[in-house]
């Protein structure tokens, strides 16, 4: 089903009970050689179901709802090369590795929280046996997987090889794929944190799936936005309504509200580029009929759904 009004050209897909909204222009043409990222899950580490979550929000969870919710992560696939990079290794890697038409030559990790590297262990010999694989990381996290069980046994047996990376220094896989490490303030007990910089032939990607508030960090969102064609954004909390069981201080995310108010005065094109990512189990925009994702799309940005792709 095509729906078209004076600005835009969508596709609505069905999955499950639910319609997704997805601008055309994300749908990747698999007849086409172009590469490609495709958003693998949108859900903050715990994931949703959430463990021991006796809420609304978990309990009523239909079959197909549960599938459509996944850990944060992206793909970038070329199919000209079959050549495909994973960022993040998170629980659900098994489902979202099927994806994948061959091995991954690269997995990028943010960070050492368990929604983001924790299903590394799946390549280890008690399951998938990998060899070898590409896992680029900043230097803390390299330190952190070097001289801890049981991620230490993943390098010794060769299932994974480390390649540390620097602050803003690129790593060129091809003529037409560049990824570059931008380093974020976030709670960085066991390494630093970082989002990504995905540079294709035609469109650049901007993915950070967690950060402390804008105004700690040393870059200027506004003034990267003008750079990139699609930013995927820390979405953990909708408002502080939604944690008002938690210190707002032990989880320092940039709420949704908070960034749709500080890129307010930025154009509307600008806006349009923001996919919010990254949502707890207890976020309202998970549920694309909730109220929240309605006003989210009413001030112009975008709400990341599994399974979406944009052309690089």
């Amino acid at each position: 089903m095509i729906l078209r009004d004076k600005t835009v050209i969508l596709k609505v897909l069905l999955i499950g009970c639910f319609f997704y909204i997805i601008p055309i222009d994300t749908i990747a043409q698999q007849s086409n050689d172009a590469p490609y990222v495709i958003v693998l899950g949108t859900v903050q580490d715990g994931g949703s179901p959430h463990m021991a979550c006796e809420k609304k929000c978990c309990k009523t969870l239909t079959v197909f709802q549960r599938e459509a919710r996944k850990v944060t992560a992206l793909a970038v696939v070329e199919p000209k090369s079959d050549f495909n990079l994973l960022f993040e290794a998170t629980p659900d890697i098994i489902s979202q590795w099927k994806i994948f038409p061959s091995t991954p030559k690269a997995i990028f990790l943010t960070h050492a929280h368990m929604g983001h590297y924790s299903g590394l262990l799946q390549l280890g010999r008690e399951a998938l046996g990998a060899k070898n694989i590409s896992v680029h990381v900043m230097p803390r996290m390299a330190a952190f997987l070097n001289d801890n069980g049981p991620w230490s046994q993943l390098i010794s047996l060769g299932n994974i090889k480390l390649f540390p990376m620097a602050q803003n220094e690129s790593v060129n896989f091809t003529s037409e794929i560049i990824i570059t490490p931008l380093i974020v303030p976030h709670r960085d007990e066991f390494s630093e944190t970082v989002g990504y910089r995905i540079q294709g032939p035609n469109k650049t990607v901007l993915f950070i799936p967690d950060i402390d508030k804008w105004s700690k960090w040393s870059e200027n969102l506004k003034a990267i936005l003008e750079t990139v064609d699609y930013a995927f954004l820390d979405a953990t909390f909708f408002d502080q309504e939604e944690i008002n069981y938690r210190p707002l201080e032990e989880i320092p995310h940039p709420l949704v509200k908070e960034t749709v108010a500080y890129l307010n005065p930025v154009s509307q094109e600008l806006k349009n580029k923001v996919y919010f990512i990254h949502m707890n189990h207890t976020n309202p925009l998970l549920d694309p009929k909730s109220k929240a994702t309605q006003w989210v799309l009413s001030q112009g940005f975008h709400i990341a759904r599994k399974g979406q792709q944009f052309k690089l």
